[in-house]
């Protein structure tokens, strides 16, 4: 059974799982860091996959709807996608220069968001946190 299949049958309303999808998720499995719809989709071609850009887009969008990939924005407000180890909320701390990215709980923002948001008599509260440094390898290049 592939990441996909396996991973779509525990979410709800399933997607119908074409051969782009398939592309898109596979091509996710391999890459350990967040990557740009444009990134992915040179990838896909590169690799000979027929996948329009318009498709990588939508199918992106898809699988992030379905909690399948993270996303978060960079620098310059470009969504950027990631297979995530962890099937439950969390945050990255993400290398401004390479891109390099960790997952890290953080119980002190969960418990901040709860209480800022029941303070002001909000419900249903949710949250997006991204850190952003250098890693240790770009660290040592600079230094």
């Amino acid at each position: 059974m592939s990441s996909e299949t396996s991973r779509t049958s525990r979410r709800g309303p399933e997607q119908r799982v074409t051969r782009q999808r398939l592309a898109v998720g596979r091509t996710l499995d391999e890459l350990d860091d967040f990557v740009s719809t444009q990134d992915l989709f040179r990838l896909l071609q590169d690799r000979g996959e027929r996948v329009s850009l318009a498709t990588t887009y939508r199918v992106l969008q898809s699988m992030a709807d379905e909690n399948l990939v993270d996303v978060l924005r960079g620098g310059d407000g470009e969504a950027l996608y990631r297979r995530c180890a962890v099937g439950h909320h969390h945050h990255h701390l993400v290398c401004r220069e390479c891109g390099k990215a960790v997952e890290v709980e953080a119980p002190a923002v969960e418990s901040w968001a709860a209480g800022l948001g029941a303070r002001h008599g909000f419900t249903e509260v949710a949250h997006t946190v991204e850190v952003f440094g250098l890693c240790p390898e770009c660290s040592a290049r600079k230094g």
